[in-house]
């Protein structure tokens, strides 16, 4: 009978789920709030109690969780997050100590207990300072800004916090005496994982994957198998199983089939996530006015304790404010670890079931917000910003104003990406032959003088570093490209397609130059044909089609393989890739 009732309330969650779900993208509306509103509907609290076995939900939403933190493992670039350096050890180091001491001192000042056995005040504060990884990785996953300068920061300062995280847990049955010792042995154990992990991914592994790697089903299985070993392993050792399965996940990020992994298992997770957010809806309790009012206070805390924990630290770290504000906007919200810390706290008699109410309606209220606030994260990152800087506040690179000593730009980038990085090598690449100064056209300045208008600090430091001038600024802002007096530039490159762009178009982009630098020639990028005539009916001097613009050089090759020659083709490819030295590689 159990099992029977068990199937039911799994058909009746997924059915409430996608009823809604449908409801609310009629309605322009989040997904996750019609999850929470599907569990609310079925519950037993404020619903019709269709739904009785809440813990079943809840369990079978935690293989979510871990699915979840299994493909945020994969998706990790080591390298990426090395590459962040000082600004993402600092952060992630600094954030959560600084919003736990926030939160302390907030619920202390609203009468929360601390001592005596009872950590009300702990536990908020603890709960608060951490930020959502489901949600976030989400909504930065829909939005393609987690390879962004802040989406990297963001998701190396959510690492952090589950590190954090862990630290809590194995340190909470002790909180009325910690002792220095359990939380060096948590230290001890969680290295040896990570190790024990990584040596058995790169010596034996790699021979498993090669052997299985032409049957698509048995590599999936296989991947998911070594997700549980290692999140199994975890528990073992007195960590956490979503730990483990991030570890899983690492550990298998530098696999040739990592991407592949990823596509297949992101469909189960999203099965397994639906059920975590209706089990919560599930779990809210019926709110009295003062659980409603605490909550509030705790919810606009949260918000605020985010800027002043993270802005503060990146700005300092000479990050400006776009990546500032945004990773402050994209954290702001609680983590579903910290509703587990508090369900063991309640267990352990160290809070009231009121902590855990007032916890519960504040990650529901900040899952919601934060998916406004994620989606317009850029929007809200614009009004943020114009009021800093009316108090003083300053982008980094001296936010556009023409300093002494340099000439008016031939050449300028609005944005550089990956396309732009390609074509500013080329550029250096095609510099006239030896003997011929100018070029073809003797009015072709020799080197150009390039100037580059972006927002991501690590790009401007490496152009810095090969005597490149570069403009802090948003090139979505008509005023950015004002100051940076580019209306003597020969030529405009906006080489970054409209569904990377932020805040603006090429279209807009197209009309702004021309109004700025009437005598330059305005190259623009397109991903379709139609948006590529429309750009040059409103003027373009050229419009950069990627795939077709890149199709020539492969349809020649293909032709060559075709008429059996091009043997050469490999080897020169190679070779010219690799002796390339473009700023983003």
């Amino acid at each position: 009978m159990h099992h029977v009732d068990l199937i039911a309330d799994i058909g009746l969650s997924i059915v409430a789920a996608t009823g809604l779900g449908v409801l609310a993208k009629a309605l322009r509306q989040p997904l996750l709030l019609a999850y929470l509103a599907a569990g609310i509907l079925l519950g037993p609290r404020m619903g019709l109690g269709l739904v009785t076995d809440e813990a079943t939900i809840s369990l079978i939403a935690e293989i979510g969780l871990i699915l979840l933190l299994f493909i945020i493992g994969l998706e990790i670039d080591l390298k990426k997050l090395a590459a962040s350096g000082r600004t993402l050890v600092v952060t992630g180091l600094s954030q959560f100590p600084l919003g736990v001491a926030l939160g302390l001192g907030f619920f202390g000042v609203l009468g929360f207990s601390l001592g005596q056995g009872r950590f009300d005040a702990l536990y908020l504060a603890v709960a608060l300072a951490l930020s959502s990884t489901m949600i976030v990785v989400k909504l930065l996953y829909d939005k393609f800004e987690l390879t962004t300068l802040p989406g990297r920061i963001t998701l190396g300062v959510l690492v952090f916090q589950d590190v954090w995280a862990i630290l809590f847990l194995a340190v909470q049955p002790n909180l009325a005496d910690p002792a220095v010792g359990t939380v060096l042995w948590s230290f001890v154990k969680g290295g040896l994982l990570v190790a024990a992990a990584l040596a058995v991914s790169k010596f034996l592994l790699p021979r498993l994957f090669a052997f299985i790697a032409k049957v698509p089903e048995l590599l999936l299985v296989t991947a998911v198998s070594w997700c549980f070993l290692v999140s199994g392993a975890a528990e073992a050792a007195g960590l956490s199983r979503e730990m483990g399965a991030l570890v899983a996940g690492v550990s298998l990020s530098t696999f040739p089939y990592n991407v592949d992994v990823i596509a297949k298992v992101i469909n189960i997770r999203d099965f397994f996530v639906t059920l975590f957010f209706v089990g919560l809806g599930m779990q809210i309790p019926v709110p009295t006015g003062e659980l409603l009012g605490y909550a509030a206070m705790a919810s606009a805390f949260l918000v605020a304790s985010r800027f002043a924990s993270v802005f503060p630290v990146l700005y300092g770290l000479k990050n400006g404010l776009r990546p500032s504000l945004i990773c402050s906007i994209n954290l702001a919200q609680m983590s579903e670890f910290s509703l587990v810390i508090a369900a063991l706290g309640l267990q352990m008699g160290h809070i009231s079931d009121q902590t855990v109410g007032i916890l519960t309606f504040v990650f529901a209220a900040t899952s919601v917000a934060s998916t406004y606030m994620i989606q317009y994260n850029h929007e809200i990152h614009k009004v943020l910003a114009s009021g800093l800087r009316r108090l003083g506040f300053r982008d980094v690179a001296g936010g556009g104003d023409r300093e002494p000593g340099h000439k008016d730009p031939d050449i300028v980038f609005l944005g550089f990406f990956r396309e732009a990085s390609s074509i500013f090598q080329d550029i250096g690449d095609l510099r006239p032959a030896a003997g011929e100064p100018d070029g073809v056209d003797p009015g072709r300045p020799w080197p150009p003088e390039i100037l580059v208008v972006d927002f991501n600090p690590a790009v401007m430091r490496e152009l810095a570093r090969r005597g490149v001038r570069c403009v802090y600024g948003d090139v979505a802002n008509l005023d950015t490209l004002a100051h940076t007096h580019i209306e003597s530039a020969r030529v405009v490159v906006s080489s970054i397609p409209n569904s990377v762009l932020r805040g603006t178009t090429n279209q807009r982009i197209l009309r702004m130059v021309k109004r700025l630098c009437r005598r330059a020639r305005v190259v623009v990028t397109a991903n379709t044909i139609g948006g590529a005539i429309s750009l040059y009916a409103d003027g373009a001097d050229f419009v950069f089609v990627p795939r077709v613009h890149s199709s020539r050089r492969t349809a020649e090759v293909v032709l060559a393989f075709l008429d059996g020659v091009g043997d050469e083709v490999r080897e020169a490819e190679r070779t010219g890739l690799a002796a390339r030295d473009e700023v983003l590689g």
